[in-house]
């Protein structure tokens, strides 16, 4: 470990901020698993030529394939001012509301280079949600990556649902964030057998799905990169519910438990709803767990993922933390995981990639987490990489993905193991 780096607490100790080079993907990445999962809205970005490859080639959808989103390119005239963008993207959005009349929300998402001409999306959105009211809501966010990381596309796009929300003083639970349908099943399925009932996600699949928030609303996250839809549930008057990040059999547990202690539901019931898919989850996580206990990891700030996913595989896989780098860290939210994690754990905010490359080569862990573009390099110095958006893209929520989350971790280890026997 350097010795210029003091050992940090985790909790309430001062984090290492850096405020360097950052080597990220954009947010309008997040509309790969939005339009995905929310079945009848579209998202329109006005962006660029290098925007609409992003989309196109993240997706893995060609676009005769007619998939719910789109790029409006601004070109030269538009950038240079010596067009009407304001008409055209009416005319563009009055073309594409014809030709697709199943869509029932439309989501005009800014980029880098809207916001540098200073598009207001915002005005825009507002005028064409009254003119095409009741059929098209029309919705404005931001998917820039000018200062944000990837996963804050998926933030901005909620919080901007949630300040559309209609009131409600109906006594509910929202739960904020994508999941794979699969796995938002088993979600569902656990919190019904706890006794709740009045239960929504966001976002929700159909537009016209009744959802509304108000002083009686419980919410809690299933994704620790929701920081401004947190702030905008807790401006609507919404509750929050604090727990451990659903990673791994501690973390579900954990997380539930936050959730049926708030709507009164007893620890004996509890147990008996938790008990068989935990230990089916603690049996599976210590099955892949022999590979990496005692191994050092490193995590390069990518997703905002890293600091639960540090605490799963601290407390459950027997990992040794060396440093824990975020994007952004919204205490909020990842307080209790924060709490969880070994006092001796260096955490740190922001990025400086160039800063960050010397630790980790000072540190020299058996495992480095981090973004695409350092994967490759890494690798060619010795180091195993394990890529950080992989984790976004993989169901790793809940009991029954516990196992592979793990394995997530172990197969870069035993792939090096492989190689240096080979070798």
């Amino acid at each position: 470990m350097p010795k210029d780096i003091p050992q940090l607490g985790c909790a309430k100790s001062p984090v290492l901020k850096e405020r360097g080079q950052h080597e990220v993907f954009c947010g309008l990445t997040s509309i790969v698993w939005l339009h995905r999962k929310m079945q009848d809205a579209f998202f329109l970005v006005i962006g660029s030529r290098t925007c609409a490859h992003l989309l196109q080639s993240a997706a893995g959808v060609m676009i005769f394939a007619e998939p719910r989103f789109a790029t409006a390119i601004l070109e030269e005239t538009d950038l240079a001012g010596m067009a009407d963008v304001h008409e055209e993207l009416d005319r563009n959005v009055s073309q594409l509301l014809s030709r697709r009349p199943d869509i029932k929300r439309l989501f005009l998402v800014g980029s880098c280079p809207s916001e540098v001409i200073k598009l207001d999306l915002a005005t825009v959105a507002e005028k064409l949600s009254e003119k095409y009211f009741p059929n098209v809501n029309v919705i404005n966010f931001s998917g820039s990556g000018i200062e944000t990381t990837f996963t804050q596309g998926e933030d901005a796009c909620l919080e901007a649902v949630i300040r559309s929300l209609p009131s409600s003083e109906r006594t509910q639970l929202a739960v904020l964030g994508a999941l794979p349908d699969i796995v938002q099943d088993q979600m569902m399925r656990l919190l019904n057998e706890l006794g709740l009932e009045d239960i929504f996600v966001l976002p929700q699949i159909k537009f016209d799905d009744e959802v509304s928030v108000g002083p009686n609303t419980h919410f809690i996250c299933v994704q620790p990169f929701l920081g401004a839809s947190y702030e905008e549930m807790v401006r609507r008057g919404a509750i929050p519910i604090s727990a451990n990040f659903p990673f791994g059999a501690e973390g579900t547990t954990k997380w539930l438990w936050a959730i049926a202690e708030r709507f009164g539901v007893s620890k004996a019931v509890f147990d008996a709803v938790v008990a068989a898919p935990k230990l089916r989850a603690e049996q599976a996580i210590e099955s892949v767990a022999n590979d990496l206990r005692g191994k050092s990891v490193f995590f390069f700030p990518d997703s905002q993922l890293e600091i639960p996913l540090a605490r799963f595989l601290s407390n459950e896989c027997g990992m040794e933390l060396t440093e824990v780098g975020s994007p952004f860290i919204h205490k909020s939210l990842v307080y209790a995981d924060l709490e969880d994690l070994p006092s001796s754990t260096q955490i740190s905010e922001g990025q400086d990639v160039d800063k960050q490359l010397d630790r980790v080569f000072d540190y020299d862990p058996d495992l480095t987490v981090c973004g695409l573009g350092l994967a490759n390099p890494l690798e060619a110095k010795g180091l195993s990489t394990k890529w950080a958006i992989e984790l976004v893209f993989s169901p790793i929520h809940f009991y029954e993905q516990a196992a592979d989350l793990a394995s997530l971790f172990a197969r870069p280890l035993n792939r090096a193991k492989l190689l240096k026997v080979s070798a």
